[in-house]
């Protein structure tokens, strides 16, 4: 199986459109996953068709036990993240706010405290028109996204590891879920954006995507708002000995392929044209070698 991740280094570049569109025009023997578990957005252009469906457990975290406690206090004491808190004369955990340390069982002297199984968010097994999609939704406030990432690929190995391509929209920055994506990748394709913000984001992810020795590739999305800054996007990737794949126009049809819950490949415009040249420099370099 070949594996490539779209990633970028910041929110709001089209990394979602860019996947959606690639997915659309990717050769047919493909699965798909959405590691953007914090913000899956995959499914708003596929629908999926949900098929199965678990918890996802991800730190454990306290739980005290009313009966035994006898309010000392000493667990708040020594609770640095302030996740005890004194209500009504019981102490109680805010499972937002607990770290899963497990501090407080240490110095319970009653052993009132334990740590329990926390339910974090939901793993997803979907049908779409394109292909099978493993993806998952994070509860907000839990901070175990990169443990899901790693569940949404383990399901997508499990249930379809003898398909030929494994296409996943990755996270943005470069943080637990966009180590967790990359890991064991062949490739990635970074999509950028003409903006100063978008080119020193670019060169973060880069420098993360360099250390797993992936083949990465780079997408320089709407690149006709700010063509200056798009050519030192790829004066800087000549420098680097990245592959420039891409570059998109803005177009209008991207906003309605959104609004319609289509790829943009599916129409008929510059976007689509310009991914599309996009997806065979890609499959020259890296599917057909």
């Amino acid at each position: 199986m070949k594996r490539i991740a779209v990633i970028s280094g910041k929110g709001g570049t089209g990394k979602t459109m860019v996947c959606a569109a690639l997915a659309a025009i990717f050769p047919p023997d493909l699965v798909l996953g959405d590691c953007d578990v914090d913000a899956s957005n995959l499914g708003l252009i596929f629908q999926p068709e949900i098929i199965s469906r678990s918890p996802y457990y991800g730190l454990k975290v306290a739980e005290i036990d009313q009966d035994t406690c006898t309010r000392c206090g000493s667990c708040e004491e020594h609770c640095r993240f302030g996740a005890i808190r004194s209500q009504e004369g019981e102490f109680l955990v805010d499972s937002i706010r607990c770290e899963g340390c497990s501090v407080c069982t240490l110095v319970c002297p009653k052993e009132a405290v334990s740590m329990v199984q926390k339910v974090n968010g939901e793993l997803y097994y979907s049908n779409t028109r394109i292909a099978p999609l493993s993806h998952a939704r994070l509860e907000p406030g839990s901070g175990t996204s990169g443990l899901l990432v790693r569940e949404v690929r383990k399901q997508a190995d499990e249930r379809d590891g003898d398909r030929a391509f494994f296409l996943s929209d990755g996270p943005p920055g470069i943080g637990c879920p966009l180590i967790a994506t990359v890991t064991g990748m062949d490739a990635v394709l970074i999509v950028t954006e003409p903006s100063l913000s978008g080119l020193h984001d670019l060169k973060r992810v880069v420098t993360v995507a360099e250390g797993f020795g992936v083949t990465i590739f780079v997408a320089i999305n709407k690149y006709t708002l700010e063509e200056e800054i798009a050519t030192r996007i790829e004066d800087y990737c000549v420098e680097r000995g990245l592959h420039v794949v891409g570059k998109i126009p803005f177009d209008p049809t991207v906003i309605e392929s959104i609004r319609n819950g289509r790829p943009v490949t599916d129409y008929d415009s510059p976007a689509a044209d310009a991914i599309r040249r996009m997806w065979e420099e890609i499959a020259e370099i890296w599917v057909n070698t």
